[in-house]
């Protein structure tokens, strides 16, 4: 098991990789030779197989396994279970509720899927990412808009 916070990990993985290189795991439906689950997991197990010697982090769009519904959620949590324990995952989710909405959304990413580490929207306030932070072995990337370019 690799201890150690999500941030820490990173730092150490991107070090031993000499790689800033976050590989996204995007399955767009219409780039499958099949709009399947299986087609999505060989899509992004390939991914992970060439681009692992290389990757910082692996980061899996849940929308296009959600798409597939319950069969999609299960290939998801399969990706994340084949990329190599050293690499950090951060699930693409971009979550953000009121906070047992937002409790639920951290247990399923975290505990469920063994996702290291999330995106997040910060928009109905600090109550609403709270669960993403309050278990500080994980890491959470938040949105963020550029008010400047309006």
């Amino acid at each position: 098991m690799i201890y150690g916070s999500f941030f820490e990990r990173l730092e150490q993985r991107c070090l031993a990789a000499n790689s800033l290189l976050c590989v996204g795991l995007d399955p767009h439906r219409d780039e499958l030779p099949e709009q399947t689950a299986s087609a999505a997991r060989d899509f992004c197990l390939r991914l992970i197989e060439v681009t692992a010697e290389v990757a910082a982090a692996f980061k899996p769009n849940s929308a296009f396994f959600e798409v597939y519904g319950a069969g999609g959620m299960r290939v998801l949590k399969e990706v994340i279970g084949t990329v190599p324990e050293d690499i950090p995952v951060i699930l693409d989710a971009k979550r953000g509720d009121i906070p047992s909405t937002s409790q639920a959304y951290a247990q399923a990413a975290f505990q469920t899927l063994g996702a290291d580490a999330i995106t997040a929207s910060p928009y109905l306030g600090r109550d609403s990412i709270e669960p993403f932070i309050a278990d500080s072995p994980h890491g959470i990337f938040l949105l963020c808009r550029d008010v400047h370019h309006l």
